[in-house]
């Protein structure tokens, strides 16, 4: 934390540096991202406060310069809901950043909010969640690979394992190879077995796709050799109809997201009943599929795709290229 910053006509005790949302842009959200100082995190019972050493983006942060689950009244609002870092006490931990809305975790009755929308998140030099948010980090995994696991790893462990049921032999369609939820999907599906097929409108990212386990990558919308047993599902709209006809009779979509719109001009209803799929919705993940989740990549070796590390002070670039739709797997801001 700065607790004394010297530069140019300032001087700033008990400050710390960030990238917030400043602003609500509804058309161009990054005119409402700033980078600058802001009060460090005060010290309230049961709850921890952890030095961050790295942190990673997801679009989440986008839509939240948005106003997507972000009200003007919490605004000024440190940005970022994953974390790695370094406690009180000298402990290497993880955040689980789905927190309770009365601050005190998540219990079974208690209303789920993430970073960011109630409170202030991960991209600065100090965070605080309650104690119950916090977990081990283990040694097997740098900062910044663990930093990438609490939000898209965690959303594709729990589509795949929980919602969508998949067993070792089983096959699976991911949808938009290249974003955070759908490089861990191929990842975590590769190493249990499971038979991956991938999408994407990128060549680059198909052929990445193939080196990362899926058995075949195709053009987005294009017949796959087989029907699948499940489909993850993030992109929405653009690839709706193709995730309805590329499943099995009896066969799981599981969406998590609609980059591309939540409203599809085809939704295929009368497949849908006809074979008797099924669609599940799915949101993040719990405490305990983080912790399974961690100790996963800890003992098969798989590890997060990165697609660049940066400087918290050049989080513009990455919210950019995250933007832009050019990245391969996680973007990640070191601190």
């Amino acid at each position: 934390m700065a607790w004394f910053r010297c530069g140019p006509c300032r001087n700033i005790v008990g400050g710390m540096f960030a990238a917030y949302a400043a602003r609500i842009d509804r058309d161009q959200p990054l005119n409402g991202l700033e980078l600058g100082e802001r009060p460090a995190p005060e010290a309230r019972p049961g709850w921890t406060t952890v030095n961050v050493k790295a942190a990673s983006l997801n679009h989440h942060d986008l839509w939240s310069l948005q106003g997507v689950g972000l009200a003007e009244d919490k605004l000024p609002m440190i940005l970022g809901c994953d974390a790695a870092g370094v406690d009180a006490e000298g402990n290497e931990v993880v955040l689980h950043s789905v927190i309770g809305q009365s601050g005190h975790g998540v219990g079974p009755d208690e209303p789920r909010s993430i970073l960011t929308e109630r409170y202030q998140g991960t991209f600065a030099e100090q965070v605080s969640v309650p104690t119950w948010n916090v977990l081990p980090k283990p040694k097997e995994l740098s900062f910044a690979e663990a930093a990438c696991l609490p939000t898209a790893w965690l959303t594709a462990y729990r589509m795949l394992f929980t919602n969508a049921g998949v067993r070792p032999g089983d096959s699976v369609l991911v949808q938009g190879a290249g974003g955070g939820v759908a490089t861990a999907a191929i990842v975590l599906g590769k190493a249990a077995g499971l038979k991956v097929f991938a999408t994407s409108r990128d060549e680059a990212k198909r052929k990445r796709a193939l080196e990362l386990g899926a058995v075949e990558a195709v053009e987005s919308g294009a017949r796959l050799p087989q029907r699948v047993d499940a489909v993850i599902e993030t992109v929405g709209a653009a690839t709706w109809s193709h995730s309805v006809k590329s499943l099995k009779p009896g066969g799981t979509l599981v969406i998590s997201g609609a980059t591309s719109g939540d409203r599809p001009s085809h939704a295929e209803l009368t497949r849908i009943f006809f074979l008797e799929l099924k669609v599940v919705g799915s949101t993040m993940g719990s405490k305990d599929e983080l912790e399974d989740l961690l100790a996963f990549c800890a003992n098969t070796g798989i590890r997060p795709v990165i697609d660049e590390e940066l400087p918290l002070d050049r989080a513009r670039e990455g919210f950019e290229r995250m933007a832009g739709g050019g990245q391969f797997g996680k973007i990640v801001l070191t601190v």
